[in-house]
C-alpha cells in the first residue's frame, strides 16, 4: 500500500500535508460531484500563472469521493502556493455551481496567501479571478514550533472570562504596545500584564479562523477557512509566519496561567447565498457542504448570513471535527465557544434533530476535545435551544436569560425579584440538576454583555440604538437592549450627577455578574466604561467606534479598580462558584426576613454560607429602587461582619483591600438608592 501512495497519493489527510520520509506533499480534496480537479502550484513571485498544472486523473488519483496526489518537492522546487480548479456539473436546478473558471481555495489550508489583486468581486461574477483569489500556503518542512515547557491551565471556581477582538483590543495608538505589533496577536501578548492585574482566566477571542478582508465583517464571523488564523492580525511578513506568531501568543498566555478559547462559526461561511463569491466550498462540492431550499436554486439561512452549513453531511461534520482538533494540537488552544451552535442541529432538509444530531456526540465523545471548554450559543434565527433544550448535555452555554433578567432588574423594572433570584442561584431552571439531567451550575456562562449588543457603558447611556453608521437606516441590531440612560441620553454635556449614577450602575452590574453561581463572562475595555457611542451592532465598523480608547482606562480608573477588586474578590471565595447549585446554603431576604416578591418590588438580600466550600461567609444586600432602604442584617451579630463594597460610596471606599474591610457598627444599614451592598464574616 505504502507504493500506491507514493504513486498515486493518499485520501487521508485531507488538505496539503507535508511526508517527512519521502520530502514530498500529499494533496487531499473530497468533491463527490465533480468530474476534473486540477491542482495549480504558484511560485512565491506570481500568484497569476500556474508553476505547475496538474490534472488528476480519476483512474490513479481519486478514492470514492476524495481526489489526491503525491509530489516530490524535488519535482516542484519553487512552489509556495497551491490551489484547485474544479469542474462538473452545470445545473443550478440539482444545486450544482461548478465553475471551471474559479480558482478555488483548499477548505484544509493552514495559512492563506492574498495577492495584491485580491478582488470579493472577481469571485462573484462570471469569468476567471486569476491572479485575484486567495491561495494556500505550503509551509513544507517548516520547522516545528518549540512547544517545550507549554503548560494548559485549568481553572475552576476561579474562571473569569474575558471577551475581545484582537484587533480592535490593541489597534488605537494609546494602547502602550509598538506600531508594528497594534492590533496583532504580538500585540496581545504586550497587553498579559494588563490581563493579570485585572486577574481574568480565560480570554475569548472574538474570530481568528480567516475571514475575507474585503467583505467587510470586523468582528469576523463570515469565515473562508477553518483551519488557518487571519493573515491580517500578524505582524510578521514571511510564509507561516502567522501561524508561529498565533502560537507564541498562545504559549504567552499560558506561562501567564491564562486559558485561550476561541470563538468559532462553523454554522456558516464567507460565501452568503446564490449572489456570493465562489471561493472555495461553492465551487468544489456546493451540495456537500450547503444546506439549500427545496428549489435546490437557493441557499437555506437560518444563520442570517447568507446560507448554512450541512453539518449532518458526514464530510462536512468530519472537517469540523478536524478543524477542531488542529486547533487544539496544533495550536494549544483551550477550548471554543460556538456561535449559532443550534445549527449543528439541522438535519439535511433543513429540519431540527434535538434527539441525536450527529456532530455534537461525536465532539462530546472525540478524546481529544471532549476535556476542553465547550460552549453553545445555543439559539439562530429559527431556533431558541437554550438550556435542557440544546443536545450538547455536557457543554456550558451564553445565557441569554441571565443578561436580561439582570439588565431588567436593574433598570428597575416590576416583577423581576423572583427571576434575579434564579439567576444568581445559577439558573437551576435551564440547568437542573434533577437525577435525570443532573446538570452543573458552571454550564451557565452569564454575562452582562458581549461583543453583539451594546458594551457596559453604553447599556447605562443610550435609550435606543444609534447605529447609523452602519449603513443600514438604523434598522440593524437589536431593538431590546433593555438600558437605561440615567436619564440622559448619550455621552454629550453629561451632568455630573448623570455620570456618578452611571459609574453606581456599572459597578451593580459588575456586583451581580461576579456574584451569581456559574461562570461570569464580561467584554473587554467594560471595565474602564468603554464606549461604541450608542451602535449595539458595530459589526462593520473596523474603526474607532470599536478600537478599544485606553485614555479611557486612567480617565475611569476608579471603575477598573472596582472591576479588579470584584474578580479578586470572585476568586477568593469558591463558595459563589461552585460546580452544583448553593441549595441550603442559601437563604434569601428582603430589607426584612422576607423576601418581597411583589410586582413592584426592587430589593433582595441573601445569605451564603462558606462553610461547605472552607470559605466566609457573605451578605448581600441589592437595592434597585430610586430610593434608599434600611436593611435589617438575618443573619448573626452586627459585630461579626465586615463591610467589603457599597457601590454607593466613593472610591476607594466602594470596594475595601483585603483585610482592610469596615466593621459593622450596627445590624441595620442604609443601602443607597440604586446600590449594592456586600458583607462578609469571617
Amino acid at each position: 500500500m505504502d507504493r500506491w501512495r507514493v504513486i498515486e497519493g493518499a485520501p487521508f489527510p485531507f488538505g496539503a500535508s507535508w511526508v517527512e520520509s519521502g520530502k514530498a506533499y500529499n494533496f487531499s480534496l473530497y468533491s463527490k460531484s465533480a468530474t476534473r480537479v486540477i491542482l495549480l502550484l504558484y511560485s512565491e513571485n506570481d500568484p497569476l500563472q500556474p508553476l505547475h498544472r496538474l490534472p488528476l486523473d480519476h483512474l490513479r488519483n481519486k478514492t470514492g469521493r476524495i481526489w489526491h496526489c503525491r509530489i516530490p518537492a524535488s519535482e516542484i522546487q519553487g512552489a509556495a502556493y497551491y490551489a484547485y480548479i474544479v469542474e462538473g456539473p452545470v445545473d443550478q436546478a440539482s444545486g450544482h455551481r461548478f465553475d471551471p473558471q474559479k480558482i478555488l481555495l483548499d477548505p484544509y489550508s493552514p495559512a492563506i496567501f492574498f495577492p495584491s489583486a485580491f478582488s470579493r468581486e472577481a469571485a462573484r461574477h462570471p469569468g476567471s479571478n486569476a491572479g485575484k483569489a486567495p491561495l494556500g500556503v505550503l509551509r513544507g518542512d517548516h520547522p516545528p514550533f518549540d512547544w517545550r515547557g507549554d503548560c494548559r491551565p485549568v481553572h475552576t471556581s476561579d474562571t473569569v472570562i474575558y471577551e475581545l477582538q484582537v484587533k480592535g483590543f490593541t489597534r488605537r495608538a494609546n494602547a502602550g504596545v509598538s506600531v508594528e505589533r497594534c492590533g496583532t496577536f504580538a500585540g496581545l501578548i504586550d497587553k498579559i500584564p494588563y490581563l493579570n492585574e485585572l486577574g481574568v482566566t480565560v480570554v475569548e477571542l472574538l474570530p481568528v479562523q480567516q475571514f475575507d478582508p474585503q467583505e467587510g465583517n470586523y468582528w469576523g464571523y463570515m469565515s473562508l477557512a477553518f483551519f488557518a488564523p487571519h493573515h491580517a492580525y500578524s505582524s510578521r511578513q514571511d510564509l507561516g509566519g502567522v501561524v508561529d506568531e498565533f502560537k507564541e501568543m498562545v504559549r504567552a498566555f499560558h506561562a501567564a496561567d491564562i486559558e485561550v478559547i476561541l470563538d468559532v462559526a462553523y454554522s456558516h461561511t464567507t460565501e452568503m447565498d446564490e449572489t456570493g463569491p465562489t471561493y472555495s466550498f461553492r465551487g468544489i462540492d456546493n451540495t456537500s457542504y450547503y444546506l439549500l431550499e427545496a428549489d435546490r436554486k437557493r441557499y437555506r439561512n437560518d444563520a442570517g448570513t447568507g446560507n448554512v452549513l450541512d453539518c449532518a453531511n458526514r464530510y462536512v461534520r468530519k472537517m469540523i471535527l478536524d478543524s477542531l482538533r488542529y486547533w487544539v494540537t496544533e495550536m494549544h488552544v483551550d477550548g471554543f465557544r460556538f456561535d449559532l451552535a443550534s445549527i449543528f442541529t439541522r438535519r439535511s432538509d433543513g429540519s431540527v434533530n434535538l434527539d441525536d444530531p450527529p456532530i455534537i456526540f461525536e465532539i462530546m465523545a472525540d478524546p481529544i476535545l471532549a476535556d476542553r471548554r465547550l460552549i453553545a450559543e445555543a439559539w439562530d434565527l429559527s431556533s431558541y435551544q437554550l438550556g435542557r433544550s440544546f443536545p450538547g448535555i455536557t457543554w456550558s452555554q451564553w445565557n441569554g436569560k441571565f443578561r436580561d433578567d439582570v439588565r431588567s432588574f436593574m433598570r428597575g423594572d416590576a416583577g423581576k425579584v423572583n427571576a434575579l433570584m434564579t439567576r444568581l442561584y445559577g439558573s437551576d431552571d435551564l440547568f437542573p440538576d434533577t437525577l435525570f439531567e443532573a446538570c452543573h451550575a458552571y454550564q451557565s456562562v452569564n454575562f452582562v454583555t458581549a461583543h453583539d449588543g451594546f458594551c457596559l457603558y453604553d447599556l447605562v447611556s443610550y435609550n435606543a440604538k444609534h447605529n447609523e453608521a452602519n449603513g443600514h437606516r438604523n434598522t440593524d441590531g437589536s431593538d431590546y437592549n433593555l438600558s437605561w440612560n440615567c436619564g440622559w441620553e448619550g455621552d454629550g454635556d453629561v451632568p455630573p450627577e448623570v455620570l456618578a449614577l452611571r459609574r453606581r450602575q456599572v459597578k451593580n452590574f459588575c456586583c451581580l455578574l461576579f456574584l451569581a453561581n456559574g461562570t461570569p463572562m464580561f467584554c473587554a475595555g467594560d471595565e474602564f466604561m468603554n464606549t461604541q457611542r450608542g451602535n449595539n451592532n458595530p459589526y462593520n465598523q473596523d474603526n474607532e467606534t470599536t478600537w478599544l480608547d485606553w485614555d479611557l482606562l486612567q480617565r475611569n480608573r476608579e471603575v477598573f479598580r472596582f472591576f479588579k477588586g470584584m474578580i479578586a474578590f470572585r476568586k477568593a471565595h469558591p463558595s459563589l462558584g461552585r460546580s452544583r447549585f448553593w441549595r441550603e446554603d442559601v437563604h434569601w431576604y428582603g430589607v426584612g426576613s422576607e423576601v418581597d416578591r411583589m410586582e413592584a418590588s426592587r430589593s433582595l438580600a441573601f445569605f451564603l454560607s462558606g462553610a461547605a466550600e472552607y470559605d466566609q461567609d457573605l451578605y448581600v444586600m441589592i437595592n434597585a429602587y430610586d430610593h434608599d432602604l434600611v436593611f435589617t442584617l438575618q443573619e448573626g451579630r452586627a459585630q461579626d461582619w465586615r463591610r467589603v463594597v457599597d457601590t454607593a460610596l466613593p472610591s476607594p471606599d466602594d470596594i475595601c483591600e483585603p483585610g482592610h474591610e469596615t466593621a459593622l457598627p450596627a445590624a441595620r444599614y442604609t443601602v443607597k438608592a440604586r446600590s449594592i451592598v456586600i458583607l462578609m464574616r469571617p
